[in-house]
């Protein structure tokens, strides 16, 4: 993993961001994030045959959304579906639930554009946390990021996150074939693998605003660490610890 950024990308103009958002019946959770997602060109909606009406609050909401239908065959071929469908320079990738702030998304950007390939939330580096982490998930993702790091010889410090950002060329590159959840570890991973310029940027976790989480504990564990695992038989390109993890802005921060 090379984590030298790009210089050629420092000077050029601000890169145009699409946000992709799989949704599974989070039609109150939609009210609450799309009028926040103002920092973005274009917002690609991936829904899984809401029964709630999702899809037609975030067309009325966000008319210029881009809206795919699809079955609920997980969150893995949701997110395929979402960059393929994604026209930014930037893609940034986000959950419904209300739990991710559309106000670090300029944090994120802002790495990619100072040529990280790859720039991924950690709710442990500093100006960090979390709300939503219950006693068994924070174990196991604490465990589950040490066997990453051990595999691959990297420096994540929140393995199991799913805020992340990337520059368009990454997604070819990245060949994801995860369908659930464990599309988060393996887009991490194949980052390394492919040799892709890696960031972590702070970010803060609330608590899911309506509904109930669709994360098994147990079964996406295990699914994670069967990815993480079987991925690791490739060779790992270029590897080198992750850069330090860059902190919110304090505005950015309390505005969590």
């Amino acid at each position: 993993m090379n984590a030298t950024a790009d210089l050629s990308r420092i000077a050029s103009p601000a890169p145009t961001v699409t946000a992709v958002i799989p949704t599974l019946n989070e039609a109150d959770n939609l009210r609450w994030l799309l009028p926040r997602l103002t920092g973005v060109d274009e917002i690609v909606i991936v829904d899984g045959e809401s029964t709630d009406g999702s899809a037609e609050i975030a067309a009325s909401l966000r008319p210029d959304a881009v809206i795919i239908s699809q079955p609920p065959r997980g969150k893995g071929l949701a997110l395929q579906a979402g960059f393929a469908a994604a026209t930014g320079e930037v893609i940034v990738m986000l959950d419904a639930d209300g739990s991710m702030d559309p106000a670090e998304i300029p944090a994120f950007v802002a790495l990619v554009g100072r040529g990280f390939d790859f720039v991924k939330g950690s709710r442990y580096a500093c100006g960090g946390g979390s709300e939503d982490l219950t006693f068994l998930r924070r174990t196991g993702n604490k465990w589950l990021t040490r066997l990453a790091n051990s595999l691959y010889r990297t420096g994540w410090t929140d393995l199991c996150y799913g805020y992340v950002a990337m520059h368009r060329s990454a997604v070819e590159r990245l060949q994801l074939k995860s369908t659930g959840f464990e599309i988060e570890t393996e887009m991490c991973v194949n980052a390394v693998t492919t040799g892709l310029r890696i960031a972590e940027v702070a970010s803060f976790e609330s608590n899911r605003l309506f509904g109930e989480s669709h994360l098994n504990t147990w079964r996406d564990g295990y699914r994670v660490l069967k990815m993480m695992i079987g991925s690791r038989m490739r060779p790992v390109r270029d590897t080198a610890v992750l850069p330090e993890p860059v902190a919110l802005p304090a505005a950015a921060g309390a505005a969590a």
